[in-house]
């Protein structure tokens, strides 16, 4: 008889299917590929006399009593005796046959964990099973797997009997693609579903198993040949070949710029130069910390194909950030004579229609906006490079039908995406591996550290005391909320009240509000005030987490900075800084905080490095926020820990390459096994 436990299944019979269904189990390789995520010990039985509180065991006997009692609520109690004493189970939510299966003088199997009770050790809840005296006991432990509410343990486990029984697994790999001494694949799932019961529980729960060793690396390798297959599939595109001239416009650009570049600036230009040379289409990440001059890099690769008669696209997440980039390009590229167009999702009528004849006719050779830019009714006479700003904020579908919006001809544009979140390693090797990426490791001169300070909320007074002061000397202020409206959930201080507040508290200043329910004519004109230096304190939600740049703003107070992601706080902190006037990152939290508000917190404290930063996030949140959409709902790594694995990604990664080189259809088929048809997002 299968175990009984107490989530009775589903009466709707179609209802365990559908929820197979939905947990994405469809293909009896989706089965042995759904791994338990702990396992119950019930290869032995243990007297209920040594039982003690709060440990888990697996006892059996016969029950002496059942009965339905009424404790404030309906509940089922039995009584179980062994010879060695007596134990309570306890049912608070139960059917009839949870009564009817534990009918008095019934032989049964329990386990679960004891507890002290008013009437003697009892288990709540516990998984029961009715037995035969003497029947054997399960020579593996037993797998938990996680599940819903709609699938029971003893069903799951039922059709992952079944579904393991008829699945393929085979081995794909060649002898020389696998490192050697790890275990076979149909070995280590197998071992993974039924482990034996002497093997040491901390090896299964930490990942450190053999076994465990041949799934991460299996499901590495499968996202290493999804990125470098559509890495070389890239390389046999066509995308126009630029010519990088002496006293191009390139040059111009360089010459009247009031700043000469970094050496890193130089380095990635001519990484980038480079690339753009060639006759395949560039798919380059450039990546640098806040403020170490991203755009002024982006402006350059924008000369080198508009000199060469080719157009080129900038688009970015927000109107903000867009209007951001189109204020520095106008400046920088306009003197030499080049018509740069404005496309918003709030630009309409006449305004608009001038700007899509201007990019239609080849007129506009550089035009910048949001996603706008890709909208159907966006015509381009002759595109050849498109640079996509904080693209991991754009959605899968919203990439995928770029590089569909772009291609024309056969001819498809190069490609330059821009970060200002550093990618740890790790991640760079794995969810960027079909990217070139060129990194800006140094900061232009001139720019000032930021001073970290950390404050409890009830220092909140003196905090705008500190503001008072900055304005008097005509310093400018940032006040990052995290909500503009009261939630019943969150107690935070949201964006209008504190705008009041401090309206009240500097009533001869000027102080703004922003955030991201406001039309985009009011943002504007809010930013245009603050960016001219005639407002002293801009409140505002996470809208001007990246790119904006006022570097008269010095003093930037983050409130309930627990609330954000440790890369948000750093992307916030770097618009200060921005100038020569020694700057500073107030921190307000409530307490209590939790570990990873902690972590945060302190890490903000620690370094001002991006790159630090970003592994302490990656060390803190995992991949999820650096995968941004190369997700599809749920990551594609689900076995492989990429801070603790980087050895097995370079075995992965050696071992794609043999594969794609000598195996292509081995490669092929690993990749339709792992990810079915998930692999596009990974190219996106």
């Amino acid at each position: 008889m299968p175990a009984v436990t107490a989530s009775p299944a589903a009466k709707d019979k179609s209802g365990p299917q559908r929820a197979l269904e939905k947990l994405g189990l469809v293909r009896p390789i989706d089965f042995a590929l759904h791994l338990p995520m702990r396992y119950e010990d019930e290869t032995r039985l243990v007297s209920i006399a040594s039982l003690r509180d709060g440990s888990v065991g697996q006892v059996e006997g016969v029950v002496a009593s059942c009965e339905v009692q009424i404790r404030g609520r309906r509940q089922l109690v039995a009584r179980l005796h062994d010879g060695s004493d007596d134990l309570v189970l306890r049912f608070l939510h139960f059917y009839p046959s949870h009564q009817k299966a534990l009918a008095v003088g019934t032989r049964v199997r329990v386990r679960g964990e004891a507890r002290g009770g008013f009437f003697g050790l009892e288990m709540v809840h516990p998984t029961f099973k009715a037995v035969t005296e003497g029947a054997p006991l399960a020579t593996a432990l037993t797998p938990v797997y996680p599940t819903s509410a709609q699938l029971p343990q003893a069903y799951l486990r039922k059709a992952m009997d079944a579904n393991l029984a008829r699945v393929d697994l085979s081995e794909l790999l060649p002898p020389e693609a696998v490192p050697a001494g790890m275990m076979n694949l149909r070995e280590a799932l197998m071992f993974l579903h039924h482990p034996a019961p002497n093997v040491g529980l901390a090896t299964l729960e930490d990942r450190s198993h053999p076994a465990w060793q041949r799934l991460k690396f299996e499901e590495l390798l499968a996202q290493q040949l999804s990125q470098l297959q559509a890495k070389r599939e890239r390389e046999l595109q066509r995308a126009p070949p630029f010519r990088v001239r002496n006293g191009g416009l390139q040059e111009q650009l360089l010459a009247a710029l009031p700043f000469a570049l970094t050496k890193a600036q130089r380095r990635v230009v001519d990484e980038i130069a480079h690339d753009l040379q060639r006759a395949v289409p560039m798919h380059r990440l450039l990546q640098g910390d806040v403020g170490s001059g991203k755009t002024v890099v982006a402006a350059v690769a924008a000369a080198v194909a508009i000199h060469d008669g080719w157009q080129c696209a900038l688009m970015a997440p927000t109107e903000i950030l867009a209007e951001q980039h189109l204020r520095k390009l106008v400046g920088w590229l306009e003197p030499l004579g080049i018509t740069v167009a404005w496309l918003t999702g709030s630009r309409k009528g006449k305004g608009r229609a001038a700007m899509l004849a201007q990019v239609a006719s080849g007129e506009a050779m550089l035009v910048v906006g949001t996603h706008a830019v890709i909208q159907e009714q966006v015509q381009f006479a002759k595109l050849g490079l498109a640079i996509i700003d904080e693209q991991h904020r754009f959605g899968v579908q919203q990439r995928l039908a770029l590089r569909e919006k772009l291609r024309s001809n056969q001819i498809e544009p190069h490609t330059l995406m821009m970060s200002a979140t550093p990618i740890p390693r790790t991640l760079a090797m794995t969810l960027f591996a079909d990217l070139d990426v060129s990194t800006i490791d140094e900061l232009p001169p001139g720019r000032t550290p930021v001073v970290t300070k950390l404050f409890a909320d009830d220092k909140r007074e003196a905090v705008i005391g500190r503001i008072r002061d900055a304005v008097a000397q005509g310093q400018q202020v940032y006040w990052v909320c995290p909500l503009i409206e009261e939630s019943e959930t969150l107690d935070l201080q949201n964006a209008t009240e504190t705008h009041a507040h401090l309206s009240a508290a500097l009533p001869e200043r000027m102080v703004g509000l922003l955030h991201g329910r406001m039309k985009a004519t009011e943002k504007a004109a809010v930013m245009a005030l603050f960016t001219a230096g005639e407002m002293a304190v801009l409140v505002s939600t996470t809208v001007i987490e990246v790119g904006v740049d006022v570097p008269n703003a010095s003093l930037m107070v983050i409130e309930h900075a627990e609330r954000f992601g440790l890369s948000q706080l750093h992307q916030l902190r770097g618009r200060v800084g921005r100038g020569t006037v020694a700057s500073v990152c107030v921190l307000l939290y409530t307490a209590p905080l939790s570990d990873t508000g902690k972590a945060r917190l302190k890490a903000m404290l620690e370094t001002g490095d991006g790159f630090e930063i970003a592994r302490r996030d990656l060390d803190i949140r995992g991949p999820g926020e650096f995968m941004g959409a190369r997700q599809s709902g749920a990551p594609l790594l689900r076995f492989a820990d990429l801070a603790e694995d980087e050895a097995l990604v370079h075995l992965a990664r050696d071992a794609a390459t043999l594969l794609l080189d000598r195996h292509p259809e081995v490669a092929l088929a690993h990749v339709n096994r792992w990810l079915g048809g998930r692999s596009d997002y990974l190219k996106a």
